[in-house]
């Protein structure tokens, strides 16, 4: 397996876009690791990394190298982790990329499930944007992506997907939670604390209210749905939400969500998906079967 230190030593020099900093990283030495980089160079027969006053940037044939490394460790992490199967380790780690809206229950509580049947499974978990989300994605940085309304690339595949309103997040003694559903007119006569504009929800709130003149009454804005969530308790403003990330039961914390009108704001989908073309490690294939289930299962109740 020595050949992957060395396809992870390219991988991390493209990363860091330093040799310098990719050593220190590494606990190597910059001449030590200039020197792996150049022998790999006269090998392959073209530079792989163009050296600049400050760090290093790929050249085209580097670009390659790097996806052809980035596949390479995939694979052999997936070969280790079938070994680790068949002595009954199941370790893992799974590595998934996420939507905020999903951090403080619906993820968690699939892990608590699969942990059950698998307790030696560790998780590797990342919270972020689903631009982000799919880039990790791409660059292998992740084995699965479970992110809300998600641009689409042909080398995207959909493992699962199942659509989602928006809700309105309130206080439970607000008057908009007395209401089964609410129109998005009603919403704008409340303080609100909207995401910002990197946030999938936010965008189609923005696109709706344009294209209907509509102005909600905006206190506050934030990328974070843990401060959303306080400001709509401490300051009894109103905010938004995939329903599947809404507030509920004791995870509520004196907040409750309430279904926008379909007739104002669209489903869009929340979707599961992983690199095309790529053979999933044994432990995030299992937890993606298991993801797939509740999903269609979810899906079939809509």
């Amino acid at each position: 397996m020595r050949h992957l230190k060395l396809l992870a030593n390219v991988v991390e020099v493209a990363r860091m876009g330093s040799i310098r900093k990719a050593a220190e990283r590494l606990n190597l030495t910059p001449s030590a690791m200039n020197r792996r980089i150049q022998d790999l160079e006269a090998e392959v027969g073209t530079p792989l990394f163009e050296r600049r006053p400050r760090g290093v940037r790929l050249t085209t044939a580097g670009e390659m190298f790097v996806r052809y490394a980035r596949s390479q460790i995939a694979e052999a992490d997936r070969m280790l982790s079938q070994v680790e199967d068949l002595r009954g380790l199941r370790r893992g780690p799974v590595q998934i990329a996420c939507s905020q809206a999903l951090a403080l229950d619906f993820l968690p509580s699939h892990i608590a499930a699969f942990q059950k049947q698998h307790p030696k499974v560790l998780f590797d978990l990342k919270v972020m944007d689903h631009d982000r989300a799919l880039n990790a994605l791409a660059a292998y940085e992740v084995d699965l992506a479970l992110v809300y309304r998600p641009t689409m690339w042909p080398s995207l595949r959909v493992i699962a997907s199942i659509p989602q309103r928006l809700v309105v997040i309130t206080r439970s003694d607000h008057p908009l939670a007395a209401k089964k559903v609410v129109r998005l007119s009603e919403c704008a006569e409340y303080p609100a604390a909207l995401p910002d504009r990197t946030l999938s929800g936010r965008q189609i709130l923005d696109e709706v209210t344009t294209r209907r003149d509509l102005r909600f009454n905006l206190l506050a804005e934030s990328n974070s749905f843990e401060m959303l969530r306080g400001l709509v308790f401490r300051c009894n403003m109103i905010s938004f939400q995939i329903e599947i990330g809404a507030p509920s039961g004791d995870l509520g914390m004196g907040l409750t969500g309430r279904p926008v009108d379909v007739r104002d704001l669209p489903t869009a989908d929340l979707v599961l998906c992983q690199l095309r073309g790529r053979s999933l490690p044994v432990a995030a294939a299992t937890f993606a079967e298991l993801m797939l289930k509740s999903m269609q299962s979810a899906k079939a109740g809509v």
